[in-house]
């Protein structure tokens, strides 16, 4: 992509991380070289992730690129939408309030806890017998 009008930022969520470019276009939307409901085929996966462009009006506004990596479906989604804000406010200073007070501009800090020794799982303890 050439580097006239073009915003990149990066989004992450658990183990998932967007790489996002936007570009003022016709609103064509790319997620690893296929498209949104190619690979998100859930309805409520791709309103999650439009969410910032329905809320500032941008959806016809923008072509965006997206290269995710890691965690799930969930973790994805929420990466690319981190992204997108991110890449948002690059373009538009102006929409930084309307997208923080969403509670979009705030990295999802919530990630699993790791297991821990000599337990069964993060907080789970191996079952103790008395006798």
């Amino acid at each position: 992509m050439n580097s006239e009008n073009t915003y990149y930022a990066t989004g992450r969520r658990k183990t998932a991380i967007a790489r996002t470019w936007i570009k003022p276009g016709n609103g064509t939307i790319t997620i690893n070289n296929r498209t949104v409901e190619d690979y998100f085929p859930t309805e409520t996966a791709r309103l999650i992730m439009m969410q910032p462009l329905i809320l500032t009006n941008n959806q016809e506004s923008f072509d965006i690129k997206i290269r995710v990596i890691g965690g799930g479906i969930n973790g994805q989604v929420g990466a690319v939408r981190h992204g997108i804000t991110r890449a948002l406010i690059q373009a538009d200073p102006d929409l930084r309030p309307t997208l923080k007070k969403a509670g979009f501009v705030k990295r999802d800090p919530r990630s699993k806890e790791r297991k821990k020794y000599g337990q069964k799982g993060a907080r789970a303890r191996f079952q103790f017998s008395k006798r």
